[in-house]
């Protein structure tokens, strides 16, 4: 079954990336030879639309160990950094807690952390982290920076293909809070084919400095839409066409807007949904939200208790910007109008 269920997945990566069925079988041959190299595993207001790296830099190889594959319905796909030990820690006690209630082993998680370039002192506390929970995927060959956050996405989801049989991916950063029992639920409802699913922009201006400066961005004036990186949903197919794709794909500075240009040519459903509060800040607190970016210790602790004693995730709701229901029906730079009334 386990055989039947990868080659399946090769065959959706045919339609998605044109290969010729000789490729897809020499590919699945291959993996065949490598499996004994496994790392080890430790309603709402939806809208839908139904290379190399300038530097040369590739994602890294991550280092294989024994083990064998696991499946699961979700998997979650926290990016973390070597010292966020107090963001993960709240994480795992609060909106992740749900993962290990969800029936058959449907979720399935880890934090994942560049190791590259640490000394055995800064090695230590991940070891005995990794030891306790059993919950970190390590990269020992990527120095962990924000410079090397698209290579370190985009290994991250080249590992999850070769090493999970999954259906969807949620990908989140540690300073997110997930309503992850409404986002299961949801995707129950879903069809695990072609899914990208977010908050999306088409009309971000490409950034001439600071921390985002794209040098290498020569394709328009304005970055293609894109799922915000606060947090977005991936079906696996399409994990398995960035995993087919690695060698070709340009890693530009925000790996947000890398995906959403490596997708753009793809036959992909983007669903827009103002649902995911993953904007650089947040937009306030609404019992709506599934996904809220930019949320401190305190905030998590407090939506997770609120959640537990009055099953709604705002003390207060409160909205600090407006939303927007995202126009597919018009050119990406006026697709998006803030109005009131959007969570």
């Amino acid at each position: 079954m386990k055989l039947l269920r990868l080659l399946c997945r090769h065959k959706t990566a045919l339609g998605l990336g044109g290969l010729s069925l000789f490729g897809v079988v020499l590919l699945y041959l291959a993996k065949c030879t490598s499996e004994g190299l496994r790392p080890s595993q430790g309603g709402g207001l939806p809208h839908q639309q139904v290379a190399r790296s300038p530097g040369g830099l590739h994602p890294p190889a991550v280092a294989p160990a024994p083990a064998p594959e696991e499946t699961a319905f979700l998997a979650v796909l926290v990016a973390s950094g070597p010292k966020y030990t107090e963001r993960r820690s709240i994480i795992r006690s609060t909106w992740l807690s749900a993962a290990g209630r969800a029936p058959g082993g449907d979720v399935w998680f880890r934090f994942v952390v560049g190791t590259g370039g640490l000394t055995g002192e800064e090695l230590r506390p991940l070891e005995v982290e990794e030891s306790r929970h059993r919950d970190l995927l390590l990269l020992p060959d990527l120095r962990d920076s924000y410079e090397n956050l698209t290579a370190k996405v985009l290994a991250m989801y080249v590992w999850l293909d070769q090493h999970l049989d999954f259906r969807f991916v949620l990908k989140v950063d540690d300073d997110t809070f997930v309503r992850l029992d409404v986002l299961v639920e949801e995707l129950r409802a879903k069809e695990p084919r072609r899914l990208y699913w977010g908050f999306f922009s088409g009309r971000g201006r490409v950034k001439s400095g600071g921390k985002w400066k794209e040098n290498a961005w020569l394709l328009c004036d304005y970055y293609l839409p894109y799922a915000l990186g606060g947090g977005y949903v991936l079906s696996a197919d399409l994990v398995r066409y960035l995993h087919l794709s690695r060698d070709y794909l340009n890693l530009w500075q925000s790996e947000d807007v890398s995906l959403g240009a490596w997708l753009a040519p793809v036959d992909v459903k983007r669903v827009h949904d103002p649902r995911f509060d993953t904007e650089y800040k947040s937009r306030g607190c609404s019992n709506k939200y599934i996904v809220t970016h930019k949320q401190s210790i305190e905030d998590m602790l407090e939506k997770h208790q609120t959640l537990a004693k009055e099953e709604k995730l705002c003390k207060e709701e409160v909205k600090l910007r407006l939303s927007y229901v995202y126009d597919w029906s018009v050119p990406p730079s006026q697709c998006c109008q803030r109005k009131d009334g959007i969570p």
